[in-house]
Order: C-alpha cells, then structure tokens, then sequence
C-alpha cells in the first residue's frame, strides 16, 4: 500500500476517535473554549491536512490507483458529514446543515454510478464543489472553536473575538450550503444525458 492510500485511510481512523472525544466528559477551558473542541479542532485539521496531502503526492509520484480513487473521496464525506453530526450533536448548527449535505452526496454518488454505467462518462467538478469543500472546511473549523450557536452573534449575547468567530462561523455555514446546493444542481444538469436513453 502507497503512502497517499494510507494517509487516505489515517483520515478515516481519525474520524472515530474524533467522534468519541465528547462522551470522554474531558474537564478544563482555554480562551473559554472546552479542550474538547479544541482537540476535536487539531484531529479534524490533521485530518483536513491529509486530505490535500494524499492528493498532491499521489500525481507529483505517479502513485494514483483504483483503490485511492475509491476511497479519498468516501473518506472527505466521512469526515465531513461526522463533524457536521458532531456539531449539531453539540447544538451548535441546526440539522438541516448535514441533512442537505447528505443529500447532495446521494444525488452526485448516484450520478457516479449511472455515469460507469453509461461508459464512465467523467463530471467534472465546478467552481461551487471547489468553494464547497472549502466553505465547509473553514466553517467547521470555526465552529469547533466557537463558543456560541449558530447566528448567536444576532442576538448579542457574544463579546469580544467570540463574537466575530460566531458571525465567520454562521456566514461560512451559509455559504457552504449554498455552494452544496448549487454543486449538485450543476451535476443534474451536467449528467441530465445520462438519462435520455
């Protein structure tokens, strides 16, 4: 097994021990955020930070398979989907958030498979999967750190740098399901001639 396939599996044994660290009741706060959302914080840019290697190193080598093909893009829906469920979990994003996320990824997964079926027909991404998955990376990484509820900053219940990190949160949430929605649409409508037939 090459190295950008087992950083690409590291990602996904990331994913479990990211999931269990609020059920381990860690005690103590820094800045006033619990030291568990900052060590949720470091797993999942560790994990973030894999993604992009795995990629990089696998064409700069030549080392792109079948089975990395396969699983790097299961592993960033893993990760991502697990962090949104860990959020909402933790009342900080409403659930609607990962449920649009959920299903845009069936509709462009089924896409997929109809598009092998129909001789491997290739969909390229568009400028809004590109500023969804990073929309997405930044606002969960602004939410793990982020002491208040999503649009709390509304509301004036936040001070200081908790404010500012709240209404960067919010607004990166927004704009990532925006981008969610609207890559998904470009993928019905780029993929609409897998069904003429």
């Amino acid at each position: 097994m090459n190295l950008p396939n087992k950083l690409t599996i590291l990602r996904i044994l990331l994913v479990p021990i990211m999931v269990i660290i609020p059920y381990l009741k860690i005690q103590g706060v820094f800045l006033d955020i619990p030291i568990s959302f900052l060590i949720m914080e470091l797993i999942f840019i560790i994990a973030s930070i894999t993604d992009k290697l795995d990629g990089t190193i696998a064409r700069k080598r030549n080392l792109v398979t079948t089975f990395g093909k396969f699983l790097d893009p299961i592993a960033d829906k893993i990760l991502v989907l697990a962090a949104l469920i860990i959020l909402v979990e933790l009342g900080k994003i409403p659930g609607w958030i990962p449920i649009i996320v959920l299903f845009r990824e069936f509709v462009v997964s089924g896409y997929r498979l109809i598009s092998v079926g129909n001789g491997g027909k290739v969909i390229a991404a568009s400028i809004w999967g590109k500023l969804k998955t990073v929309s997405q990376m930044i606002a969960i990484i602004l939410a793990f750190i982020d002491i208040g509820t999503f649009f709390e900053f509304t509301k004036g219940t936040l001070s200081s740098w908790h404010l500012i990190v709240n209404a960067l949160m919010s607004i990166m949430m927004i704009v990532s399901v925006i981008a969610t929605i609207f890559s998904g649409y470009d993928y019905i409508k780029d993929g609409k001639e897998l069904f003429k037939e």
